[in-house]
């Protein structure tokens, strides 16, 4: 199912634009690893400090890797122990590896189509935009063979912060491809509140799917240029996405 929901004022800010930078959450928006981060996460914190389940009832829709840990530290007033985010996180990222080989999850509904389709425009450019540190952004990716749709972006390691985010994946987008970009260029697709206020908070649009945690309802309460229940109508948000690049 399709919903539209665009806001007029965003809409005509891609007129004439030249280049379009469509940039991805993972968990929730392309893929869905059945819980992996948490359960990595859990025996990270296990296994150094002997805390079970020490991130139950921490929410992680839409926040950064480090932002989580920190909230998982605070529960337990570890904040003062300076060395063990990067402990918690290196020894995350060591269950991850083991958990995305057990072949739990699933790519999302429309996604690679949809991926497929929106690279093969002229002046089109696919990136990421993710809470998740790269390399484990790439390792929940490389489960399911999506890396290459994503050379660039920007991630949970480069800023704390989420509405710090955008600003590197363009750089990095320069760097790439020598595309000098406007953030107004950049289009934010995921499926939280958190993934729309990042493209906010730079003049950015975004688009917002209700395939995450967050009802449609809950998504149409926000400032997204569009609401979706899904990416499985690639011919539609194509068709949304050309419109407004002109």
């Amino acid at each position: 199912m399709l919903e539209y929901w665009p806001r007029e004022p965003y809409s005509k800010r891609f007129a004439e634009m030249e280049h379009v930078f469509v940039l991805f959450d993972i968990d929730g928006t392309l893929i869905s690893l059945d819980g992996a981060g948490s359960r990595s996460l859990n025996r990270a914190m296990e296994d150094l400090l002997g805390i079970p389940n020490g991130f139950r009832h921490i929410d992680f829709a839409g926040k950064t890797d480090f932002q989580i840990i920190r909230e998982g530290l605070q529960k337990f007033d570890l904040l003062d122990r300076d060395d063990l985010p990067d402990s918690l996180l290196a020894r995350y990222l060591d269950h991850l590896r083991n958990e995305v080989t057990m072949g739990r999850g699933h790519v999302k509904e429309g996604v690679n189509e949809l991926l497929h389709t929106v690279r093969g425009l002229k002046g089109f450019y696919l990136g990421l935009l993710t809470g998740n540190v790269e390399a484990g952004a790439r390792l929940k990716l490389d489960t399911f063979d999506l890396n290459h749709f994503f050379p660039v972006g920007g991630f949970g390691d480069d800023s704390e912060d989420r509405n710090l985010l955008l600003p590197f994946a363009v750089k990095r987008l320069l760097d790439s491809e020598s595309i000098a970009l406007e953030y107004e260029q950049c289009v934010v697709i995921g499926d939280t509140p958190k993934d729309v206020e990042c493209a906010q908070v730079h003049g950015a649009c975004s688009i917002a799917v209700a395939t995450g945690t967050h009802s449609l309802e809950q998504l149409k309460n926000t400032t997204a240029d569009l609401v979706l229940s899904d990416l499985s109508n690639t011919e539609h948000i194509v068709e949304w996405l050309c419109r407004r690049a002109g």
